[in-house]
């Protein structure tokens, strides 16, 4: 099995060292870069498993990256940001980004995100691989389970790889319920590991793109006080 391959983006020398250093030794293939440039000519150069993206960068910020890298690719991205602000977290993850970290962090806590974006990535690779297609229809919503596509009516979506594994995750299982540390488990890998709030951003998106009225959900239902479920619309 070949190696995974990790691209850090990180302007901070000593953070990118010793993050580098914890993955090297966890058996992970890792290229760096410094500025926000760099990262991205290497993120579109190269077929990473993972990037590592931080938010503060020179030439180019992170968000300028993570938007540019989601328009070609649907690579697992977990930025990295010094700041608390929810408004950046909340950017990020609307911007394409699968999960954030707020330095300082754990390396421990970083590894399992790590290894948790990686292993799900494999997971659907396989089922795609060993599957019979499985192609879907609700109302107007067409969902190919296999291939990763998403219709509303003759149009195609654009969905990036987390928003389809949500949907895909609660069609799967209509009208059942999931709370979001539920969701953070099946769908995004971890369990104490993760912000409930990154369900919540995941949701919003998936709902401006599949319904007609994101306001007035006829798909993706929310459980006041629960979580989240899928329903058939009559």
């Amino acid at each position: 099995m070949r190696s995974k391959k990790i691209l850090i983006v990180e302007d901070e020398v000593s953070i990118s060292d010793i993050v580098k250093f914890n993955l090297v030794k966890e058996g992970y293939e890792i290229d760096t870069a410094y500025d926000g440039e760099d990262g991205l000519n290497k993120a579109l150069a190269k077929a990473y498993d993972l990037v590592l993206l931080d938010i503060m960068l020179p030439q180019m910020d992170g968000f300028q990256v993570c938007r540019k890298i989601r328009e070609t690719s649907s690579v697992p991205i977990i930025m990295l940001t010094a700041k608390e602000d929810e408004v950046d977290k909340v950017l990020g993850l609307e911007l394409g980004a699968d999960d954030y970290m707020t330095k300082p962090f754990g390396m421990r806590e970083l590894i399992a995100r790590v290894k948790a974006n990686i292993r799900r990535i494999e997971l659907d690779d396989t089922v795609s691989q060993t599957s019979n297609s499985k192609v879907t229809s609700y109302g107007n919503l067409t969902i190919d389970m296999t291939k990763y596509e998403v219709r509303k009516g003759d149009k195609s979506l654009e969905l990036t790889l987390r928003e389809f594994e949500l949907l895909r995750y609660l069609a799967g299982q209509e009208n059942q319920v999931f709370s979001r540390e539920q969701l953070l488990e099946e769908v995004w890998g971890y369990e104490y590991y993760g912000d409930i709030r990154t369900v919540d951003v995941t949701i919003r998106r998936l709902r401006e793109k599949v319904e007609d009225d994101p306001g007035d959900p006829k798909y993706i239902m929310t459980k006041r006080g629960i979580g989240y479920y899928f329903r058939r619309p009559e």
